[in-house]
């Protein structure tokens, strides 16, 4: 196993871990609890820990010691949320972390100036400019677009990429641009008028969930003989189909502040979509970081179906204003979030174990 990665995925999953138990706390779960620890719940997870760990696949796959700065100032940048909350220290240090990733995005699209990679460049850059809005005062629920936007505009770049064995028509490529666009221009436009961005945002997310049935190889894969291959399929379908949901309730309901038609808004897109595109990925993202296979365990599917069902049961709680069920529903997402880290390390030792 490859262990020079470690000090920089270390911090990510103790971000992880952290951001995780500062969300029971914004759930409502009576827990001990730090000053500004359940409001750095956002920040965590999207910064420390998916930031980072974005950041680190990158810096590893072009192997560039300057490029490994962005996931070492986003885990310094956690850190510093937490030991100094009073402080800007933790945006500053999250501000730069994505400044640099913008950098490394930027090498990407030089070497492949291609539609994918300039989708995961604007992605980036939406990274970059909702932290430097967080860093001058702007409040989560405003800049919580940008971070959005980050995430899913990396995502589908990345799901076109490794969609290209299906040779995607050029029709299909301009409708993907257009819709990519879309979900961009309406995160812009959350800057001036609220309400019209979160709409325009979320119908950009609902098209390109459904721009994903014929262009994306994940829903073909579903049946495919492999079994890796198949759980991989399954996170992304399942994933995708949050994407669509995420984007429909914003349509419907339109920006939020607070209140459980936040929490529905936000998770739908950070739980549904993001986190089962990690359940996902991580058997490609794992072996690329530490240079060790994972070994398949059917197992697996416990954590993806308990994502899902908590998911859905929060989702509906939160529209019906249900407190237990939200409560339980969240909680039942982080048991899920904690199964599949124990399940990806133990996968790891046991594909080590195969390989010697």
């Amino acid at each position: 196993m490859n262990k020079k990665y470690l000090p920089f995925l270390v911090p990510a999953l103790l971000a992880l871990l952290v951001a995780l138990w500062a969300g029971l706390l914004r759930l409502g779960w009576t827990l001990p609890s730090a000053k500004g620890l359940a409001l750095a719940h956002g920040p965590l997870m999207i910064c420390g820990f998916l930031g980072a760990l974005i950041a680190l696949e990158r810096a590893v796959a072009l192997n560039r010691k300057w490029m490994f700065a962005a996931p070492l100032l986003a885990g310094l940048g956690w850190l510093a949320a937490l030991l100094a909350p009073t402080l800007p220290l933790g945006a500053i240090l999250f501000a730069l972390a994505s400044l640099v990733a913008v950098g490394i995005l930027f090498v990407m699209a030089r070497r492949e100036p291609a539609i994918h990679t300039l989708t995961m460049l604007a992605g980036m850059l939406f990274w970059l400019a909702a932290n430097l809005l967080w860093l001058s005062g702007r409040s989560i629920f405003q800049v919580v677009y940008g971070w959005q936007a980050y995430l899913i505009l990396t995502i589908v770049g990345e799901r076109l990429e490794l969609s290209r064995v299906l040779r995607p028509s050029k029709n299909q490529q301009v409708i993907f641009t257009a819709l990519a666009a879309l979900l961009a221009v309406g995160t812009i436009v959350t800057l001036f008028d609220l309400q019209l961005g979160a709409r325009l945002s979320g119908a950009g997310m609902l098209a390109l969930a459904l721009w994903s049935f014929p262009a994306d190889i994940a829903w073909r894969n579903i049946r495919h003989k492999l079994p890796l291959t198949r759980y991989i399929a399954w996170c992304l379908a399942l994933g995708f189909i949050w994407l669509g949901i995420g984007g429909a309730l914003n349509l419907v309901f339109g920006a939020q502040a607070a209140g459980p038609l936040y929490d529905a808004l936000l998770h739908a897109v950070f739980v549904g979509f993001v986190i089962s595109m990690i359940f996902g990925h991580a058997p490609i993202i794992f072996p690329a970081i530490l240079g060790a296979p994972i070994n398949f365990q059917p197992a697996f599917y416990i954590q993806l179906a308990l994502l899902h069902f908590s998911l859905a049961l929060r989702i509906v709680s939160d529209l019906l204003n249900v407190q237990q069920g939200r409560l339980w529903g969240g909680l039942l997402n982080e048991i899920a979030i904690l199964l599949f880290l124990g399940m990806t390390i133990y996968s790891v030792r046991q594909g080590l174990k195969t390989a010697h």
